[in-house]
């Protein structure tokens, strides 16, 4: 691993790029560990607090995983969703992604999620979704019931065996989840025989049929939950 010393007004910035550059030749892979703080620092010709804060930089980033003990250090971590996951949560919570924008971007990609899933899924992706649907109807409340039904699109997700879907349909999941929380609970009842069509259209590898259902269930929700976020809305406005 051959590091360059630095200029220090932009340390921490090109320490970290130093870093995703070797990861993205593969000087470093997925398990391997950085040099010591001491060693690394000498190398960069950077403070060691210079070091330490590019370093959690990168761990913000998902990139390291810092570990403590002897055998401690900086590791560089396998691949992981939660850093775009918990971007996309954060974006909405800015105002940089609007409910419309949310619900809208859930119907597409789940046309070609169903599109792919309807040519890729296994017996145990039918088992696991259709799994999914019974813990559903079992479910005790809205709050376990709602969260059943978002699963059910990361499973579908993962039957396309693309990572980039199932990250990006993770990420709309778990802002939808926010989304939920704000505008309260509501009945949802045709989900439940939506779900069960839909099953047979996906075991039957009908993807015309199956993405038709899915987009008349999600655009249904779509209508109802934009009418109460406008009531959620306007009812702010007047108490203020």
């Amino acid at each position: 691993m051959e590091f360059s010393a630095i200029a220090p007004a932009r340390a921490v910035d090109e320490i970290a790029a130093q870093v995703r550059d070797m990861i993205a030749a593969g000087t470093l892979k997925p398990g391997d560990r950085l040099p010591s703080e001491r060693d690394l620092s000498g190398r960069l010709r950077v403070s060691r607090n210079t070091l330490r804060e590019a370093l959690r930089a990168l761990e913000h980033a998902g990139i390291v995983e810092m570990r403590k003990g002897a055998t401690g250090g900086a590791f560089v971590m396998p691949g992981n969703s939660g850093v775009i996951v918990n971007g996309m949560r954060d974006l909405y919570h800015l105002g940089a992604i609007t409910p419309a924008q949310l619900t809208e971007a859930r119907v597409w990609l789940s046309e070609v999620v169903v599109r792919v899933a309807c040519t890729r899924a296994t017996e145990e992706d039918f088992a696991a979704l259709e799994a999914n649907i019974d813990a559903s109807a079992k479910a005790a409340d809205f709050g376990e019931r709602a969260r059943h039904n978002r699963d059910f699109h990361v499973i579908l997700a993962r039957a396309t065996r693309n990572p980039i879907l199932v990250i990006t349909m993770e990420g709309i999941v778990e802002v939808f989840g926010q989304f939920i929380a704000q505008i309260g609970p509501g009945d949802n009842a045709f989900i439940l025989p939506s779900r069960r069509r839909f099953m047979k259209h996906l075991r039957a590898r009908d993807a015309a049929a199956a993405v038709a259902e899915m987009t008349k269930a999600l655009v249904r929700l779509q209508t109802k939950y934009m009418a109460q976020w406008s009531a959620r809305s306007a009812a702010g406005q007047g108490a203020g």
